[in-house]
């Protein structure tokens, strides 16, 4: 039956043009069972996250892939569960990722901590994971960020796995979830890859075999499906339909194929399309956040030259105010001692007029104290040759006592009178 299946798949993917075969994407007409019920194990360590089981759909129909504790990829990453929703007559896979913030997952209630909102399990904090110890299974001294914080969960919520289509979650993503899809995503790790990969390969995880109630419900780390901390589910999350096996059905008979593990010739697209736009997203939000980082740093320059040259008009204005303070200053300086030259040349003149006026009172004076013919009776001086007193003369010049032979003069001339 197997082979006669996959013959068909082949069939009809080779009828199909290569135009059209671009637009093939999963599409599941069968939905998915109720999620088990099962205890969470305890944490391995500090600083694994929790990542919920779900249903996947592989080539046998669906299986379960258990819940496991992983690392996250960096530092404050939260994880958003993948879901199944109904989309044009069809359940179509939403692929899970890392992220800062925790997006929509269908408002699906995979428990501890996902309750269909949001996350309530923990958070980030300066570089710290904080465990909330009433959804988290955590023990021991090396948990060091631990709080308690009560989490409600609707008692009458079912444990349905999709949403929209019959008897699906009705639920709608928020603002807050709709700025999350958009922000930079980082998809599943390697551990998580290579644990789906694990129990695609376990006949015993299949929905057609344990029907709703897998012996491996949870695992303690990925991919180890065995040992102390692997956990049974304790019952089915509803009755089984024995219905989950059936082949997948397509859309139309050119549109849609049968998702299997194996065969990745048909792809997602959804999911590929999901990823160009998150990627897009994230590259527009890194362009427009350059962006504003270069306006800021714009902004900033602009601000330092304005404020520079405010600075440097200010400081020539004060130059210049200082300037011309200084020559006035020094002009007013120069007048006033301009002022105060003129008016002491001017009492120098005024003072020195009267004493002017002597020389022309005393010109009788040396006119009657002429002693012309006593210095023109020098040959007397003369006749002594032999003794050469011709110093004499010269110091007579020297000394010149003109004042005293007028101061005299009259003794010379009373002397005839006698």
């Amino acid at each position: 039956m197997r082979t006669i299946r996959l013959l068909l798949l082949a069939v009809l993917i080779l009828a199909v043009p290569a135009a059209s075969f671009a637009q093939f994407g999963v599409a599941i007409t069968i939905a998915p069972p109720a999620l088990p019920i099962y205890v969470q194990p305890m944490a391995p360590a500090d600083g694994y996250m929790w990542t919920p089981g779900y249903w996947a759909y592989g080539e046998d129909g669906y299986f379960w892939v258990p819940g496991t504790w992983v690392m996250a990829p960096e530092v404050g990453f939260l994880w958003t569960p993948g879901y199944w929703g109904w989309n044009d007559n069809a359940f179509s896979w939403n692929e899970g990722y890392w992220g800062t913030n925790v997006g929509f997952y269908g408002g699906v209630n995979y428990g501890f901590g996902y309750g269909g909102l949001g996350y309530q399990g923990g958070y980030w904090n300066n570089g710290g994971f904080y465990y909330n110890r009433s959804v988290n299974n955590i023990s021991g001294s090396s948990f060091h960020n631990v709080y308690n914080k009560t989490v409600i969960n609707n008692t009458t919520y079912n444990h349905v796995s999709y949403n929209g289509g019959n008897g699906g979650v009705s639920a709608r993503p928020t603002a807050a979830e709709q700025t999350a899809s958009h922000e930079h995503h980082v998809s599943a790790t390697a551990a998580q890859s290579e644990h789906q990969q694990a129990a695609g390969k376990n006949h015993a995880l299949l929905a057609s075999v344990n029907h709703g109630r897998p012996a491996i419900a949870a695992t303690a780390k990925p991919a180890e499906f065995s040992g102390h901390g692997v956990v049974a589910a304790k019952q089915a999350g509803a009755p089984y339909k024995a219905t989950a096996s059936k082949p997948a059905e397509s859309k139309t008979t050119a549109t849609r194929s049968t998702r299997t593990n194996e065969n990745k010739a048909a792809g997602n697209k959804a999911t590929a399309t999901r990823t160009g736009e998150n990627k897009a997203a994230g590259n527009r939000a890194a362009a427009a956040t350059r962006t504003n980082e270069n306006k800021v740093t714009e902004n900033k320059v602009a601000a330092n030259k304005a404020a520079a040259t405010r600075t440097n008009e200010n400081k020539a204005a004060q130059n210049k105010a200082a300037a011309t303070r200084t020559n006035e200053n020094q002009a007013a300086q120069n007048k006033a001692a301009a002022t105060r030259t003129s008016e002491n040349k001017a009492a120098e003149n005024k003072t020195a007029k009267p004493r002017e006026a002597r020389p022309t009172e005393s010109k009788p004076t040396t006119a009657r104290a002429q002693p012309a013919p006593r210095q023109q009776t020098a040959p007397r001086a003369e006749a002594a040759p032999h003794a050469q007193p011709a110093p004499h003369p010269t110091t007579t010049a020297r000394a010149q006592p003109a004042p005293h032979p007028a101061k005299e003069a009259p003794k010379a001339e009373e002397r005839p009178r006698k």
